[in-house]
């Protein structure tokens, strides 16, 4: 087992890591609670973003800073009309096939990235990541901090919205009951347009923060959407703090046992773990729970 001192760079990674996963994870919940979609296109989403940002940048010789705009307006506008043309076709369909026709976008920008950019090595520094300072014996960059206060800003940011905006509340309505909340005069393509926007426009900002994190890979920034989705999950797709706070656990967690040689290989596995251990134990919760009310 390694001493305390060789874990501590990998606290500060893993809280940088859990703080893009609870964004990332933030985005899946409140657009499945709005519209019913578990968009498993997220990471697709972002990873092109990253990539596009990288080429204006590197390429065309773009501004960085609008590079990153533009990196996150992709995310919203390919989010938006995914929304907007396969969102009405999908209302009614059960959640699987939902999910299941966002696996094809996602495919379908994986296979795209391969094609245009190939398989060579990149990288994309923010300017962010060259401030840094140490605590201790431990350097932490700004653009390590801003993913954690961004995860933790948007969480409480969303959470006050849904309960004190009249968009807030129309999306926590259409989450609960789609046919009625329109016929309470509730726009309901419009709220699902909007949701989509957003939830695009946090997959932007997850994945030009994941390229800097974890490097410029399509097929590692695509399917880091397992770890936001263990998020989800643990969070029974509901609630933001528990989101955030999971978030923050598989970020730590896949971190720290990095530097444990043994089980390193096995580090990939830790969203599932934590997951199945999460949602085994709520099961149990509610089975006794229900035992209770029956007596």
């Amino acid at each position: 087992m390694p001493e305390w001192q060789n874990f501590q760079p990998f606290i500060v990674s893993g809280l940088a890591l859990g703080g893009v996963y609870s964004l990332s994870g933030v985005g899946m919940v409140v657009l499945y609670r709005t519209t019913g979609v578990l968009n498993l296109a997220f990471g697709a989403v972002g990873a092109m973003g990253a990539f596009i940002a990288w080429s204006l940048v590197n390429t065309y010789g773009w501004p960085e800073a609008l590079a990153y705009l533009v990196c996150v307006g992709f995310g919203a506008v390919i989010s938006l009309v995914y929304g907007i043309l396969a969102g009405p076709p999908l209302a009614g369909r059960d959640p699987l096939v939902k999910a299941a026709a966002t696996i094809g976008l996602a495919l379908i920008l994986l296979g795209a990235m391969s094609w245009i950019w190939s398989d060579k090595a990149r990288s994309l520094v923010l300017p962010t990541t060259t401030w840094r300072y140490s605590v201790g014996e431990v350097f932490i960059n700004w653009t390590q901090i801003i993913a954690l206060a961004l995860g933790v800003l948007v969480t409480l940011a969303t959470a006050a919205f849904l309960r004190r905006t009249g968009l807030g509340t129309a999306m926590r309505a259409l989450a609960n009951d789609r046919e009625i909340t329109a016929a309470l005069g509730v726009p309901v393509r419009r709220v699902e347009a909007i949701t989509w926007l957003v939830s695009g426009a946090l997959a932007g900002a997850a994945g030009l923060l994941l390229s800097n994190l974890v490097g410029l890979d399509a097929a590692t920034l695509t399917f880091l959407v397992i770890s936001s989705l263990a998020a989800a999950l643990i969070a029974r797709l509901r609630s933001l703090v528990v989101t955030l706070l999971a978030g923050i656990v598989i970020g730590l967690v896949n971190a720290m046992v990095t530097p444990i040689f043994s089980i390193s290989s096995y580090r990939d596995m830790t969203p599932f773990v934590l997951a199945a251990v999460a949602l085994l134990f709520l099961s149990r919760h509610q089975q006794i729970s229900f035992a209770r009310r029956n007596r």
